[in-house]
């Protein structure tokens, strides 16, 4: 059975060879780097210990260093399953998803058309590039000149140049004796409307040679060179070689140096590959004109993991990094996934080498972020949300993404990440006072107190009751994280002079309502264990734990409702007196006399136990508290000892 052109290509394409080797052999995890391709195992041919059988699957071939066996995924199926060739196809293609084709009987005639056609393509090569050599390509050469390349490199890139004329193209290859439908076939020519000669596809224009993987040309790029014509670039015509959304251009060279560890860039143009290359990032490719379609995202991941969109900084740039993530949102696999490098604005890849060096570069793509903050950043970037409304819109376009992609653990994973980056935006919304800081963590931004202020014996002396206030408020709500949710607000109200206390109030308020029942945990992974022992070591609230028994959440509560209210009022009444010590000096003035009186009145009934009638103590006339059970265990007795006394 003959199989049509492209069919092995497709299949070779769509599977990966370490997935196909790895049901019949166990790789040896020392001499294994999955993130290269680079696999190692004890060779399934022969009896051996050692791992001698290697793989390279950024190439899609395997060979044994003892018993020399070596092939493709084709190959290794015939061998292992004693199937035939047609047979091993079925097997891969069933694996792959792609159904058989029909017998073609015409098959081979189209094999054999395949290469005549890639057999003019390579004629064409040839004639751009002694075109390019001529009188009639010297402004071509002096545009690659102000580019940057040197003759060298217009031989490695095969750069040529297409003639200002109608058939200068057509007349050279009628010359050869090739045929005019192989001609026009491969997309060199077209027929012309008017009964004349066909004509010319590309006229002045610099042309880039396109190659497939296994180096045979299959198309050309052209750039004008007049700036008044209608296209800048413009790409062969679709062809029995050439499949645009299916190609990428470097394609070959790419994968040779990703598979020695350079990093996959995948630029805009022709330039920007060819600059980056030539700037030793051999590792780049480029879509053919397009934004990159499924096939050519499949083709990057057989590539290399996490290949890099360097786009141009500009709105374009930025639009065309957005398709690519709604592309790539539902293709998403463990450990296959896209980062983005955004050029400086109004600068491409080649702009930067040029103004700043390969330096410059590699450090905008060291700084490339992962897909979800880019996804981020395009549903929230000039945006307010400054109402219940916007903020659940955006929660609502974020939730519509996630739901395009199919891995659940992935998904789950991207989930947990924008409810972090959703916590930041909006936590700092509710503390103005705040700033945050190098390291990822919020820290006290203290407002200096008037000379006043520090003097007076109130604002000294109750700072440290505060912080004693504010250690048992946090180590209730960590013992309780159940009733957090209750006082949410007023946690993040809670303005906490400690920097240590701030962070566990950041973390309690991050993780309690979403998982309470792991929230030690959590605490323990942003802020390390230390920071959880020291909060619960100290004496006061080291005996919370004797207090309140497991489950009591009443008492919790209650606790916790009179702990913020005596915090809110102490706060207050700093806050007046601050403002009184400045005002006092210049205004004599009644009112603020009744200000502090009211605030002192509020701390007063604040320090006063909010929940008497619910607790379990009453308070002697000395300030001392009373366990009620007790007090009235010692009534009973006290009463018993008088009625026996009466009796006597």
């Amino acid at each position: 059975m003959s199989l049509p052109p492209g069919f092995l290509d497709e299949l070779r394409t769509r599977l990966s060879l370490s997935q196909v080797v790895g049901r019949k052999v166990t790789w040896d995890a020392r001499k294994s780097n999955q993130g290269k391709g680079d696999m190692w195992a004890p060779c399934p041919f022969h009896h051996e210990k050692t791992a001698s059988f290697h793989v390279d699957d950024q190439k899609g071939f395997y060979y044994c260093f003892g018993c020399h066996a070596k092939g493709d995924a084709i190959s290794f199926v015939k061998e292992t399953e004693n199937v035939s060739f047609i047979e091993a196809v079925e097997i891969l293609a069933r694996e792959a998803g792609m159904p058989m084709p029909a017998r073609d009987p015409k098959a081979q005639e189209k094999q054999d058309r395949r290469t005549q056609l890639s057999d003019v393509m390579e004629q064409a090569v040839q004639f751009f590039k002694l075109q390019l050599k001529t009188g009639a390509g010297t402004a071509a050469r002096e545009y690659l000149t102000r580019r940057g390349l040197d003759a060298q490199a217009l031989d490695r890139w095969e750069i040529g140049f297409a003639p200002d004329g109608w058939q200068g193209l057509w007349d050279h290859l009628r010359g050869k004796n090739v045929t005019e439908d192989l001609i026009i076939g491969a997309g060199l020519a077209k027929p012309s409307n008017q009964g004349k000669k066909p004509y010319d596809t590309f006229r002045n224009r610099i042309m880039y040679p396109i190659r497939d993987p296994r180096g045979r040309c299959i198309a050309f790029g052209g750039r004008a060179l007049d700036p008044t014509d209608n296209a800048k670039y413009l790409n062969s015509p679709e062809t029995d070689l050439f499949d645009k959304g299916r190609s990428l251009y470097n394609h070959g060279p790419a994968r040779q140096a990703a598979g020695k560890g350079h990093p996959l860039i995948v630029a805009e143009g022709y330039m920007d590959v060819i600059a980056l290359a030539e700037a030793g990032f051999g590792a780049s490719v480029a879509p053919l004109g397009t934004a990159i379609t499924e096939h050519q995202l499949n083709l990057l991941w057989r590539i290399a993991d996490e290949p890099i969109i360097a786009l141009d900084g500009d709105t374009a740039g930025l639009r065309a990094a957005m398709r690519a993530v709604d592309l790539a949102l539902p293709m998403l696999e463990a450990g296959k996934s896209l980062r983005f490098a955004l050029m400086p604005e109004g600068k491409d890849p080649d702009d930067l080498l040029r103004a700043e060096g390969a330096e410059s570069v590699q450090a905008v793509l060291d700084a490339a972020v992962p897909m979800v903050k880019l996804l981020w950043q395009r549903e929230v970037e000039g945006k307010v949300f400054d109402s219940p409304e916007r903020k659940a819109a955006l929660d609502k376009s974020l939730r519509e993404k996630i739901k395009l992609i199919r891995d659940p653990s992935i998904r789950s994973h991207y989930g947990q990440e924008i409810k972090d980056l959703r916590w930041q935006l909006f936590r700092p919304e509710r503390r103005p006072n705040r700033n945050w800081q190098s390291g990822g963590k919020w820290q006290p931004q203290q407002q200096p107190a008037s000379p006043g202020a520090r003097a007076s014996f109130l604002a000294s002396s109750e700072n440290a009751d505060i912080q004693l206030r504010e250690a048992a408020i946090l180590a209730i709500a960590i013992l309780n994280p159940q009733v957090v949710i209750q006082f949410e607000h007023q946690l993040e109200d809670m303005e906490c002079q400690n920097p240590n206390h701030a962070e566990l109030r950041d973390a309690v308020l991050r993780h309690a309502i979403d998982d309470p029942e792991n929230l030690k945990e959590h605490i323990v992974q942003t802020l390390g264990s230390q920071a959880l022992e020291n909060l619960l070591n100290l004496r006061h609230v080291a005996v919370i734990p004797c207090v309140f028994k497991p489950g009591d959440v009443e008492k919790a509560e209650m606790t916790l409702a009179e702990e913020l209210a005596k915090i809110k009022a102490l706060r207050g009444l700093d806050a007046e007196i601050a403002e009184a010590a400045e005002e006092l000096s210049n205004l004599d003035d009644e009112a603020l006399t009744y200000r502090l009186a009211q605030a002192a009145e509020e701390r007063n009934q604040a320090s006063r136990s909010q929940n008497k009638d619910r607790g379990h103590f009453d308070v002697a006339d000395n300030g001392a508290r009373i366990n009620r059970d007790e007090k009235d265990a010692f009534a009973a007795i006290m009463s018993g000892i008088k009625f026996e006394r009466k009796r006597q």
